[in-house]
């Protein structure tokens, strides 16, 4: 059992800048940000239990590359403790009868989860430090939080990366829509998400200083910094994928974005037509009901309900449509049963899920990996919560390769164009942060 230890932190955003430099040094860490003081009409915050969580140094860890789900559960069944990680979107493979074959340059494993020395939960000014008696004594634990207090902080400095490259042409990615705009049109699927690759080779960035700049660009209520040994991630996610809360599960699916306007006139005319734009409705509401039925399949009978559809939240770069699907977890389901039977999630497939994931897997030509996965954590309590891997940097040190991946829900209403034009927009920050306006 952990002993837990309450700080009063002062100044909560200095205190995370100062977390972030103080942990670099480690291999294994993993830091949870909803940037709350910044986004408190965005963050869906009557589900946020923290408004930063953070896993620092591995006691024990598994990584896996088959039996995914399955290790996942053994593994906490006989440790029944904290447990940060994430899941490729390729554990797909295990669900169905799926393959992933596409170019892979960041080469994470299939799944990663570690349960940490110490847990840092911030919530407003109030700092809870769990940890172990036989791993550390109280006053060691004062003194690392007064290390971290007394760490300095210089602005952040991105390393700029000019050479960023395309994967596939502007015109292979129209040729692409259109193609998957005939398999609806042929009845094949209702909706696909399709995406495209952006990489650097040869190439040398700061990953934290970079997630550091990252977060100041673009705060979001699902953003997190992930170290395994020489890989990184680096997410300004706005989205959740799946949280359980006592025996609630939440999942919020984001479809529909639009940019932000020149001023507060424009924003609210943006906002509006979001909101009313028959296409983006369309894409939303189809995949609220694909996470219906998969939180079904572990839901006590009647208790999946839509507490929100489509409602538009403002972020730095742009607006987004968001939905709300809750259910009641059964009382003879396991709570990884409730993660597999809705990974991947379905606003970054499409749907009939399967079929898209085909279609993905045969027009697009990167393997995802951890993009379009999912980040999170899980209490000794067996909540959890996770967030959809979008708007994020995956990072290789050993091969000095960089990767972004954007994209977006292709229908019958979509405009190849305007679908292209979406890709650049969701990238912007990213081009930002690493000197490509």
């Amino acid at each position: 059992m952990r002993k837990i230890l309450s700080f009063q932190i002062s100044d909560t955003n200095r205190f995370k800048q100062q977390l972030l430099i103080w942990s670099k040094p480690f291999k294994r860490f993993a830091v949870l940000d909803s940037h709350d003081v910044n986004q408190k009409a965005n963050s869906k915050k009557e589900y946020n239990s923290y408004e930063l969580l953070a896993g620092i140094a591995a006691l024990q860890e598994i990584q896996v590359e088959a039996n995914c789900f399955e290790t996942l559960r053994q593994t906490y069944d006989k440790n029944q403790d904290w447990w940060f990680g994430f899941m490729t979107y390729d554990l797909k493979n295990e669900l169905e009868d799926l393959k992933s074959e596409n170019f892979d340059g960041v080469k994470m494993p299939a799944l990663h989860f570690f349960q940490p020395r110490w847990v840092l939960a911030l919530k407003e000014s109030h700092l809870e430090v769990h940890y172990f008696e036989k791993e550390n004594s109280a006053e060691e634990v004062e003194e690392l939080i007064h290390q971290i207090i007394e760490t300095e902080i210089e602005d952040p400095k991105a390393s700029l990366v000019p050479n960023i490259k395309h994967r596939i042409s502007k015109q292979e990615y129209l040729d692409a829509v259109n193609a998957l705009k005939e398999h609806i049109r042929l009845g094949d699927i209702y909706e696909v998400n399709f995406c495209q690759e952006f990489y650097a080779e040869h190439c040398k960035i700061d990953p934290l200083e970079t997630y550091r700049s990252l977060r100041q660009v673009s705060p979001t209520p699902y953003s997190c910094y992930y170290a395994l040994g020489d890989k990184f991630l680096l997410s300004a996610s706005p989205e959740r994928y799946i949280k359980k809360q006592g025996s609630k599960i939440i999942s919020q699916p984001i479809k529909g974005t639009a940019k932000r306007g020149a001023n507060p006139e424009e924003d609210k005319q943006i906002k509006e037509f979001l909101y009313t734009d028959p296409k983006e409705r369309a894409e939303n509401i189809m995949i609220v009901d694909l996470v219906r039925n998969d939180l079904s399949r572990t839901a006590a009978k009647g208790t999946v309900k839509v507490e929100e559809l489509c409602g538009i939240y403002t972020f730095p770069q742009v607006h987004q449509m968001i939905s709300t699907v809750v259910s009641e977890l059964r009382d003879d389901a396991h709570f990884v049963d409730c993660i597999k039977h809705s990974f991947p999630m379905g606003s970054m497939t499409g749907a009939p899920k399967v079929r898209a994931m085909k279609l993905i897997e045969k027009y697009e030509v990167t393997k995802r990996g951890l993009f379009s996965a999912a980040v999170g954590y899980i209490t000794p309590e067996a909540d959890f919560d996770f967030n959809v891997v979008i708007r994020s940097i995956q990072y290789n040190a050993k091969d000095d390769y960089l990767s972004f991946m954007v994209g977006g829900a292709i229908t019958m209403q979509s405009e190849p164009e305007k679908e292209y034009q979406e890709c650049l927009l969701k990238a912007k920050a990213i081009k930002q942060v690493l000197g490509n306006d």
